[in-house]
């Protein structure tokens, strides 16, 4: 750019100045991070939440294991309207962190998107990494060149097939409830998912696919604000109460568990599959099927050394299970842990499933429809990352909203 700015020589002053403004001549403002340094973490919920938080605070001490030197900083429940900070953005309390000597910094929630993109661009000295996010996807619907930002997301759509598998070999009513958090492309992707490996399984087992029943029932956001979302606790016990004895969550938080745990306990036959954090069986081991979860750790710690040494490029990372072992903690980014609740047989179907998605088993091919009827993918045509990604409605055979009212 400094060439191209020396041969135009009738270039305005005002002309170079907007020029200079995009980033023109004026090179990467990025620094390595060197031996030692500060990394901070904006969380969407509490750093303990058994769940997604939990989940991206783990791999922050993992990233301080693997890289002598590091030190995390963080601000947990930061989220819009949070009444732990009001008045305050969250682009403002990233900037709380760089005050304190953070070099970069780790946006964790879809939530924070807008804010996360603000931030980097007026910071352009700062590393960004935007979980969950699409902002810097080359091939994505919105994006926008920020050579400070990375995204990273792991295809969690793997864990819910998984997870939709083991409801569906575990229900004795063939009622799977979801427990959804708000209406958007990433969790309709996840919750169609889910449907799609319970449907695949369950007419694997000999069953009718027609005589399935999935159901999702979202409450407003990734985890309960009281006066704000639907209560998780109740929508669970809905799910229940309807002879739905299964049912997966997609929110941030065990309300489902906890609930089958109630039922159980009471003497119905009833289950959960917890999301997000490797630990959430232990809320309730004697109902839990499984969990889903993502792994953080790995691709933070890659992609903070690359900062560290200088070999930082801005990119959107969607990265998969270690299909060799998908509970490596050092190699898996989406991983699936049996939940004592399993039973025998179902776990071998359960195996046979997870080996045959190892082998390239794709159940993101047509024919598949929209829940209006609309034809999505063709027979035999299989979904692009773009389709899967931005998935405009749930999957025809789901019941519940598509999207917001």
């Amino acid at each position: 750019m400094r060439k191209i700015l020396a041969k135009i020589a009738f270039l305005s002053i005002a002309a170079i100045l907007v020029l200079s403004a995009c980033g023109g001549g004026g090179g990467s403002q990025l620094a390595p991070l060197g031996d030692e340094f500060t990394f901070g973490m904006i969380l969407v919920g509490p750093h303990n939440d058994h769940g997604w938080t939990q989940a991206h605070y783990d791999a922050g001490l993992y990233v301080e294991q693997q890289i002598p030197g590091a030190k995390m900083i963080y601000l947990e429940n930061v989220y819009s309207g949070s009444p732990a900070y009001p008045g305050t953005t969250t682009s403002q309390l990233a900037e709380q962190l760089v005050a304190q000597g953070a070099k970069l910094i780790i946006f964790n929630s879809d939530d924070m998107k807008d804010e996360a993109t603000k931030f980097a661009q007026d910071h352009p000295d700062i590393y960004v990494i935007m979980a969950s996010g699409d902002q810097v996807w080359a091939d994505g619907n919105a994006y926008i060149a920020m050579e400070n930002m990375t995204n990273i997301m792991g295809r969690m759509e793997y864990g819910k097939m998984i997870a939709g598998c083991t409801a569906a070999l575990t229900s004795q009513t063939g009622k799977i409830g979801y427990l959804g958090p708000l209406i958007n492309d990433e969790t309709r992707r996840l919750a169609s998912s889910a449907y799609l490996g319970a449907k695949y399984c369950w007419a694997q087992a000999g069953n009718d696919p027609a005589a399935l029943e999935f159901k999702v029932t979202w409450i407003g956001f990734w985890f309960n604000i009281p006066g704000v979302t639907s209560d998780p606790t109740q929508v669970a016990d809905d799910f229940f109460n309807s002879g739905y004895d299964v049912v997966i969550s997609g929110i941030d938080t065990t309300e489902a568990i906890t609930e089958a745990k109630k039922y159980s306990d009471a003497g119905t036959p009833v289950w959960a599959i917890p999301y997000d954090y490797q630990g959430a069986c232990d809320t309730a081991p004697g109902v839990c099927l499984g969990v889903p979860y993502f792994n953080w750790g790995p691709a933070y710690a890659a992609t903070i050394k690359t900062a560290q040494t200088g070999d930082w490029t801005s990119e959107f990372q969607w990265n998969g299970p270690d299909w060799a072992n998908i509970n490596n903690p050092d190699t898996s980014a989406v991983g699936f842990v049996k939940g004592a609740a399993l039973g025998a047989d179902a776990s071998t179907q359960l195996d046979q499933f997870i080996a045959d998605l190892a082998g390239g088993l794709n159940l993101w091919v047509g024919p598949i429809n929209l829940q209006d009827g609309v034809v999505y993918l063709a027979d035999g045509v299989i979904a692009t990352d773009q389709q899967i990604w931005y998935l405009p409605q749930l999957l025809e055979g789901m019941e519940g909203q598509s999207v917001s009212e």
